[in-house]
């Protein structure tokens, strides 16, 4: 569907509208030419058509006859014209509502986007944030269990000192994190 500027709707209503004062124009000629003609032939007691100039009259009579047919095919001619550009109008009318229709639609679906957005970032972010949480709390499980396990050893190394074994010595791993308590013996 075509866009159609508001300027040209504004200039075929203009020309519409000279077009209707044209067509009232002919149509008071046409009215003042018959009421003209019939007082000529009906309404004048003293107009005697003469008999020695009845082709004078006949051809102004068939003149008037011709004009009046030119007249109304004019008519004829400008109510199409009117008849066709009502018909553009009525489509245009109807194109603009629809464009502004569909404008207010468009609208409607570029502020709700932001929302749209949000909530399948949302859902598509839960299960990670799911994940991170699981792997932090097995993250300070482990630490938790490497710390006891360092601690048993690092007592079973003290008691067995003697026995000459050597067993690594690891670093202990200092968590503030940690609410897990260590064992005192093991």
């Amino acid at each position: 569907m075509s866009q159609i500027d508001p300027p040209n709707i504004q200039a075929l209503s203009t020309e519409i509208s000279q077009l209707r004062q044209e067509l009232q124009l002919r149509d008071q000629l046409v009215q003042q030419l018959s009421q003209e003609l019939f007082r000529l032939v009906k309404g004048n007691t003293n107009f005697m058509p003469q008999r020695s100039e009845p082709e004078r009259d006949l051809s102004q009579l068939h003149a008037l006859r011709e004009q009046l047919q030119a007249v109304e095919q004019q008519v004829t001619f400008y109510q199409e014209q009117i008849t066709a550009r009502d018909a553009e109008i009525y489509q245009l009318r109807q194109s603009v509502q629809e464009l502004t229709d569909r404008s207010r639609m468009l609208e409607q679906v570029v502020q709700e986007l932001p929302q749209i957005y949000r909530r399948k970032f949302e859902e598509r972010m839960a299960p990670v944030r799911e994940k991170v949480t699981m792997l932090q709390r097995e993250n300070r499980q482990l630490q938790a269990e490497l710390q006891s396990v360092s601690y048993r050893l690092a007592v079973k190394n003290r008691h067995t000192t003697h026995s000459g074994i050597d067993l690594p010595n690891f670093p202990r791993v200092a968590t503030g994190q940690s609410n897990i308590s260590t064992p005192q013996n093991a």
